[in-house]
């Protein structure tokens, strides 16, 4: 049966293993959210994916061979894929799309708004007001730099690590 799984790639090769899977028809999606880069002065917006390394694919293992997709350039492996492959529920995929357009339809602000954040300590509950993550909840591991942070939150039944603007989130 035609389903979503979740496919780990090789590093910084989301796109390479989604267009390799497209010229095997097979339907991919790969969620990106905006990011403002400042190079020489010059602010540009670029689209950065979701969950690095990772791609969804929507196929049916009984029609397309699961090692033709391990065999594809760019991709490792079917996240989970021992015997039985366990696929995502199609509202999941919905959700992330649904959120994606609502970042992507959202303009940037072009100046930075000046807010007084309070620190933080290891373990502190805090919840995403903004980026990819906008109001879900985490827990604050530890500063990285001046600007960002590495929060700690579930997602696909594993705990993730994943740096953020500091300015991001707030306590819950």
């Amino acid at each position: 049966m035609k389903a979503w799984y979740l496919l780990y790639c090789k590093s910084r090769s989301e796109a390479r293993a989604q267009q390799n899977l497209a010229l095997q028809h097979i339907e991919t999606y790969l969620p990106t959210y905006p990011e403002e880069k400042k190079l020489k002065g010059e602010v540009t917006i670029k689209r950065v994916s979701l969950f690095p390394s990772y791609l969804f694919i929507n196929f049916d293992p009984q029609v397309t061979s699961v090692a033709r997709i391990h065999n594809t350039r760019g991709v490792i492996r079917i996240v989970g894929c021992k015997e039985l492959m366990t696929p995502i529920d199609d509202s999941v995929i919905h959700a992330i799309k649904m959120r994606e357009h609502k970042l992507l339809s959202r303009s940037l602000p072009t100046e930075p708004v000046a807010t007084s954040i309070p620190e933080l300590s290891q373990g502190d509950k805090v919840r995403f007001t903004e980026g990819p993550f906008v109001e879900l909840e985490g827990i604050f591991d530890e500063r990285n730099g001046e600007k960002r942070c590495f929060v700690l939150f579930e997602l696909m039944g594993k705990q993730q690590r994943v740096a953020v603007e500091r300015e991001s989130i707030c306590i819950a």
